[in-house]
């Protein structure tokens, strides 16, 4: 049997779960560089999502705390689609994806991890980024370190 290492994984292992809404947690923190936010609008932010499908998945977020997306207003709304595009753009130039997704999961049946905070995911995708390790050990490879990506992704934001 093969063994694939993931130390790093440690910290989320032995951690007890925190309760409450990231969302929320992490910006009243002003801890950004440790929270991995990576930037601040008037009524959203970006974050990095911490358990990635790929090195560069983003996520932005109202600081409001709701789970309808239609509870938005016109500002909250429009500053996340310009948050998403600025992601876009900022991904585009530093890691060079050939593609994205970009959506939201908005109820737990969708899939949504925070069902009680709308969030949009932008997900940057390569070109035969898809191996067998996903296929035929359940296993994603993510090859930059969250930090190394905060640092390269953090200098472009304006």
């Amino acid at each position: 049997m093969d063994r694939l290492w993931a130390p790093w994984r440690t910290k989320y292992i032995l951690n007890p779960k925190k309760e409450g809404c990231i969302f929320c947690k992490k910006p009243g923190e002003n801890k950004d560089r440790e929270n991995y936010i990576l930037k601040r609008g008037r009524h959203t932010f970006v974050i990095m999502n911490i358990y990635p499908y790929n090195n560069g998945h983003l996520m932005v977020a109202p600081y409001r705390h709701t789970g309808n997306l239609e509870d938005l207003s016109p500002e909250e709304l429009g500053e996340m689609m310009d948050m998403v595009v600025e992601c876009i753009k900022v991904l585009k130039e530093v890691m060079r994806p050939d593609g994205f997704n970009v959506g939201m999961n908005i109820g737990r049946v969708a899939g949504a991890g925070f069902e009680e905070h709308v969030h949009i995911h932008i997900v940057p995708r390569w070109n035969g980024d898809t191996n067998f390790m996903p296929v035929l050990a359940d296993t994603k490879v993510v090859p930059m370190s969250l930090d190394e990506a905060y640092r390269i992704l953090k200098e472009k934001f304006h």
